[in-house]
């Protein structure tokens, strides 16, 4: 079985290439790609070079974590059926190059397990795995009352502190054009807010620069969630933060059962995933949407569509 995928050859080459996938075992689906998402966060740094080192990372490699398809075939134990629509957090079915995350191809094989089903969603479902991100980061901890970034995540983030908490955070933006487009908080230019006694503050941003700056903020006892992808060693001076006895914490990647809270809370109507897409490609174009993705600042998230490749 064959398969149509974006290749990263090496820092700044792209190209589609057909691909063997392996074949599938009984708890396997085949999956038509219908929609995939591009990264700005870990896949900027695959396609810059800048990433640091990670497990299973190497050239040639397939990107993407966020694709949502129809199943084509299912095996007997794999939980789903043919026709079934479903969001894949990547794949690693390929024969003959890496994949980190191996989502960006016309048809993946993957194990049931790792599929959820979308149906009644349609392409906003790519957005899931960073709902999810920003679920994880939030979900069972307190509430940001700030948040650092308005790119993807850090609105869904902002969106799921109000479904979830009916709070309405402050959300840092240090860019003019990225500071529209929020739905019931404020989001504020970092320079005007001279706020100094935030409990917990949540930075989506991956500015490796910003701790001195956030420990500034907090108050006696606050807490840093690091909830971004950093290329660069973060560091801060002991002393201001010894004195607001500030802790840090990290939010790792999302669980299936970030993944699957977030999907019923889009299908009861409590989170949106409405007016994030801003840009769309056929798959054929993929260079020109990961040009785009990566260098156009107007562009907050950007899907190839592989229907025409099925």
């Amino acid at each position: 079985m064959q398969t149509v995928a974006v290749v990263l050859q090496e820092p700044g080459q792209l190209r589609l290439s057909s691909l063997e996938l392996l074949p599938p075992s009984d708890g396997d689906i085949s999956v038509d790609i219908e929609w995939s998402g591009i990264s700005t966060g870990t896949e900027r740094l695959f396609w810059t070079g800048r990433m640091p080192p990670f497990p299973g990372m190497g050239y040639p490699l397939v990107p993407g974590y966020e694709s949502v398809g129809i199943v084509r075939e299912s095996g007997p134990r794999s939980g789903h059926q043919a026709g079934d629509r479903v969001f894949v957090p990547g794949a690693r079915c390929f024969k003959d190059v890496r994949a980190l995350f191996g989502g960006a191809a016309s048809r993946l094989v993957v194990p049931g397990g790792r599929a959820i089903a979308v149906d009644g969603l349609g392409e906003d479902a790519v957005l899931l795995a960073l709902a999810a991100t920003a679920h994880h980061a939030i979900a069972g901890h307190a509430i940001p009352e700030l948040i650092v970034g308005h790119g993807v995540l850090g609105r869904l983030m902002a969106r799921l502190c109000i479904a979830l908490a009916e709070h309405r955070p402050v959300v840092w933006e240090s860019r003019n054009d990225r500071r529209s487009g929020a739905r019931g908080y404020d989001v504020v230019d970092p320079s005007a807010d001279d706020r100094r006694d935030y409990r917990t503050i949540c930075d989506v941003s991956g500015d490796s620069g910003l701790l001195d700056r956030l420990i500034g903020c907090l108050s006696p006892g606050g807490e840093i969630v690091l909830a971004g992808f950093y290329s660069e060693p973060l560091q801060f001076s002991f002393p201001p933060a010894f004195m607001r006895e500030a802790r840090l914490r990290v939010a790792a990647e999302w669980r299936e059962p970030d993944l699957v809270a977030v999907r019923d809370l889009v299908r009861a109507g409590k989170l949106s995933l409405d007016g994030l897409i801003t840009h769309r490609k056929p798959a054929g174009e993929a260079h020109l949407a990961y040009g785009t993705a990566f260098d156009d600042p107007s562009c907050l998230k950007m899907i190839l569509d592989w229907r025409s490749c099925s």
